[in-house]
């Protein structure tokens, strides 16, 4: 099953088939509205869409086809956070620091909590609670004190 995860409004969906669908379109050139069309009919057919969503989902889907069609993967402006755990307490204290010092320091940021095992195997993390910043890992098996994760939160936001 070949599944892409894609912002949809707040929340991230994978939503299987449509790396196929983006391929297509973008080796036929289509507009942007027309790739709009294409892609969200190709991923309806796989994936339910609720019908209260379906503005949210073509909008998404505009902007994944004009991010791919410029030659990006993904927004090069864009900070992603992964916290990895099991949904503990420290988990929950480092998602909660994390949001006050974005907050503080004015950064805006994609963050995604990953509790399942395999997953938090899979980023090379053996120890939780792991932030994952920008795809390096931060830290792993211990609680980070404030001062740090705002040092990496700079550091990360000066790279891009």
């Amino acid at each position: 099953m070949n599944l892409r995860k894609i912002k949809i409004g707040r929340a991230t969906v994978g939503l299987i088939g449509l790396e196929q669908a983006m391929q297509q379109a973008v080796s036929r050139k289509l507009s942007a509205d027309e790739a709009t069309a294409f892609l969200f009919a190709a991923v309806s057919r796989e994936n339910y869409i609720p019908a209260t969503a379906t503005d949210l989902y073509r909008q998404a889907l505009r902007r994944e086809y004009l991010m791919v069609e410029s030659g990006g993967a993904q927004s090069p402006q864009q900070l992603t956070i992964k916290i990895l755990g099991p949904g503990c307490v420290s988990c929950n204290k480092l998602n909660t620091m994390i949001f006050d010092i974005m907050q503080r320091l004015g950064i805006a940021a994609d963050i995604e909590q990953i509790h399942d095992l395999d997953e938090i195997w899979r980023h090379g993390v053996i120890t939780t609670p792991a932030l994952i910043i920008n795809g390096r890992i931060k830290c792993s098996g211990r609680m980070p004190p404030p001062a740090e994760v705002e040092q990496w939160l700079v550091e990360e936001t000066e790279r891009l």
